[in-house]
Parts: structure tokens; sequence; C-alpha cells
């Protein structure tokens, strides 16, 4: 391989069914991997391919079930393949639990077993385990759910996979919104600043943002602008750890005034800022140019 080539860190997630390959595959997902469920093995090399000459993906995730003896001949000549290539970093994530522990899934979800759709679900679990136990002896990682919640399972992935703790991969979205326009759905905290005085009856700083340097000062001038700003970090601090603990990968804070363009611009901008001396940051103002669109007040 040259040392311009392209690493290609490949995953492939297989084992029993309903030993967790949905999380797991989820999991890769918030890891910044590119994932695809169900791949077919005959698939896979061409994929590949696709993946060589992109230049944008390098980690590369897919769920490949082996349900037939025909399928694992067919997915051990590929993975013999895979292996010959040094541009591809192959490893395999087996998936298990014991027989009784998948039972109960199967129960509690009311679904057949995809090797035995018309029979007892202890029988479909027993031929697909002994299907896939050659594969499961090439496998680098094999992690047995019995025992873990899907979080754990989460986890356990990311520890194996991204190297650290999955709490180290976890990122905060903070937001400014106008409440006129209407609550953003995908905020797990918002916070209401149209108390504080507002800049738009002020002629000079009406078609400015929060961004620019003379609406900030004006917002923060105030002392109730300080005093709240200050005990909303304080509310921050402490509980932001437990969301990173119980392994949340992206927490959303949305911080509004009226329209969206002054007060709360200015108030997550600072935050954000605050923030990502300890956390991975990323801003973003919803709002923050629709008064122009519009004659109501902002």
């Amino acid at each position: 391989m040259s040392d311009n080539a392209k690493q290609i860190d490949l995953v492939i997630v297989t084992g029993l069914s309903g030993a967790g390959k949905t999380v797991a595959i989820q999991s890769f997902e918030d890891l910044g991997y590119f994932t695809i469920d169900n791949m077919p093995p005959a698939l896979v090399p061409k994929f590949l391919e696709l993946v060589e000459n992109n230049e944008e993906n390098n980690k590369v995730a897919l769920v490949v079930d082996m349900r037939s003896r025909y399928f694992f001949k067919e997915v051990s000549s590929i993975l013999d393949k895979i292996e010959a290539n040094d541009a591809i970093n192959l490893r395999i994530l087996f998936l298990d639990a014991t027989d009784g522990e998948l039972v109960s899934r199967y129960k509690e979800t009311r679904r057949s077993h995809p090797l035995s759709p018309d029979g007892r679900v202890l029988d479909g679990i027993a031929l697909e385990r002994e299907l896939l136990a050659p594969l499961k002896s090439l496998s680098q990682n094999v992690v047995d759910t019995t025992e873990l919640t899907p979080r754990q399972l989460r986890q356990t992935i990311s520890e194996q996979f991204y190297g650290q703790k999955n709490e180290h991969n976890f990122r905060i979205e903070v937001m400014s919104f106008g409440f006129k326009y209407g609550l953003p759905i995908d905020a797990d905290l918002v916070f209401d600043v149209r108390f504080l005085p507002n800049p738009y009856y002020k002629p000079k700083l009406r078609n400015k943002t929060g961004l620019d340097k003379e609406v900030e000062d004006y917002v923060m001038q105030h002392k109730e602008s300080e005093d709240f700003y200050s005990h909303l970090l304080g509310l921050l601090q402490p509980i932001l750890p437990g969301y990173r603990k119980e392994g949340k990968a992206v927490l959303t804070i949305a911080v509004g005034c009226t329209g969206g363009q002054h007060r709360s611009v200015a108030f997550a901008h600072r935050l954000a800022k605050d923030l990502s001396n300890d956390y991975s940051v990323n801003e973003s103002h919803r709002d923050k140019n629709r008064r122009k669109e519009s004659v109501n007040r902002s």
C-alpha cells in the first residue's frame, strides 16, 4: 500500500438474531461510521470499491447475516479477499447471547425466528448457532449481550472500536431560535430569554444580530443578563457529565427569544464558546435571518 493510499476501517457486524445487531449498527453510526444493515455478502466487494474511490468515507460498518451454509462459503471467500487488501483494516464483531435470553427476547417482541418461522424459536436458534459457529471463530471481537442493556452494549462497542469510553463520544448542540416560529422539536433543554431588554427597539441594532459585537454588548451589559447567564452556566455544568455518562450521543440546548435574532443568538453564542472548553460543541442559529422575510417584530 502506498503512503497516499486510503485506509478503510471496516467492521462486519454479525451474530445471532436477537443478540443486538440493530443496537450495534446504530452505535457505529453514532461513532461516525457509514453504516448499512443487512448487506448481502455478494455486494460487499463492490461496495468497498465505491468506498475506496470516495474521499469522505473511511469508516464503514456493515451488518451481514449468514443464515445458510451457502452464504457462509460465499462470505468466507469474500473475507479472504478483504484481508488480503492492505488498504482495508477488517474487524468482525460477533454478538452472542444464551439460548434462554434469546428465547425471552423473541417472546417479548412476539416475533418468529427467521430460521424457524413456523416452528419453535429454540430450534431456529440452534440451527443459526450451528451455521454461525465457523464465523464466530474468525471474529476478533465477540460480545455476549446476555446481561447487557442497550446502553451497556453501546458503551462496550465504543470502548472496543472508538478506543475510549462512550462518554467521550458526546456532542453538544447549542442553538438559538425564535418562539414566534415555534419550539425546536429536537431540543432536550430549552431556555427563555424574552424577559431581557430587546435590542430590536434600538434603531442602530435592529438589523444586526446577536453575533454582532454591538448587539452582544448591549444584551450582556444589563445586570439581569449577567445574572441569568451565570445561573444558566452554573445549572448546566454539573448536569452535563450525567448526560455523557448515560451514553447520550448528542444533547441539544436551545435558547429562545421572540424572533431568534438578537438576545437568544448572543446567549447561545456565548454559551457555545464557554462549553467548548470541555466538550465538543456545535453552534447554530435557526431563525437569525428570518426577520428579513417578515414585517413582524423580532
